[in-house]
């Protein structure tokens, strides 16, 4: 459900006003700025709305200077379109996700709904298609052709348009590599929510591929994406919170919002072994580059 561009109550860090599933205390500042670059600040956590300038203040507060905005329908792409006009802090992604793409494909409106996705990524301030690829989790079946067609289209939209190509890839990464060497990648392409392992690691470092980890990285489950970070080239390595979802340890099962990356971050330098204050820059500098100023 998208809510209104209306600022609303934003819950401030640590207040109990929702019990359990209220938002987590704030993080220690990080000592150099980062971006997050996924998130959706349209999409409310059991009934938790955050105001886009509380949401992004609160972020400021700890250090995360900038967000991407992402779409993933044409109603979340409207959202997008509009909030980067109000606060010069967001950036934006639109596309239709690959479980969306099949209901589209089902009311005869997918190429009517791709076309308005293009025409929507013409805003100077709409850096990225997606997210899109490929779901093999929640979609099957016919389904499925509907998803590779929709992916196929966005790589075309993204690679004439000039952005990059933020991927969501579920239980696919063969599947998802496959067709971008089929279709020819895009100069920049994001491994959103980044969730392989060392190969596909190893195929985003040959590749030139952007490989974004979220809260997921902190997870007790999570040893494959700590493997691939390990191996991981600096300069491929992008953060981000997937936001209101995949809220970092310890807090995982609360709402997650931009303010929350610290937790991300300080775990990936931990992991990594990297200073902090250089892990935060190499990440500033390579969102930067995969997503262009946020001036």
């Amino acid at each position: 459900m998208h809510k209104s561009l209306t600022p609303v109550p934003f819950r401030a860090p640590g207040s109990d006003g929702a019990g359990r599933q209220g938002y987590p205390p704030a993080p220690e500042p990080l000592p150099v700025p980062v971006m997050d670059n996924h998130t959706h600040l349209d999409f409310p956590f059991d009934e938790l709305k955050v105001g886009i300038a509380d949401a992004l203040d609160a972020a400021a507060a700890v250090g995360v200077q900038g967000a991407v905005q992402v779409g993933c329908d044409l109603e979340s792409s409207r959202f997008t379109v509009q909030a980067v006009d109000l606060d010069p802090r967001l950036l934006g992604a639109v596309a239709l996700h690959p479980n969306d793409a099949p209901a589209y494909a089902a009311r005869g409106e997918l190429e009517q709904a791709l076309a308005e996705i293009e025409a929507l990524a013409a805003h100077p301030r709409i850096r990225a298609i997606g997210e899109t690829g490929l779901d093999f989790f929640r979609t099957e079946g016919k389904g499925l052709a509907h998803q590779r067609h929709s992916f196929r289209r966005h790589i075309d939209i993204a690679k004439r348009l000039g952005l990059t190509l933020q991927i969501h890839d579920r239980d696919a990464h063969d599947d998802v590599v496959q067709v971008l060497r089929e279709e020819g990648a895009p100069d920049r392409v994001v491994f959103h929510c980044f969730s392989g392992g060392e190969e596909l690691a190893r195929i985003c470092n040959s590749e030139g591929w952007y490989m974004s980890f979220a809260g997921t990285l902190t997870f007790k489950n999570a040893a494959n994406l700590r493997a691939a970070l390990a191996i991981a080239e600096p300069e491929r390595i992008l953060v981000e919170t997937d936001a209101p979802f995949l809220t970092p340890h310890p807090h995982r099962g609360r709402p997650n919002a931009s303010y929350m990356v610290p937790y991300t971050v300080r775990a990936m330098a931990e992991l990594t072994g990297w200073e902090l204050s250089e892990l935060c820059a190499r990440i500033a500098e390579n969102t930067v580059q995969a997503y262009g100023s946020w001036d």
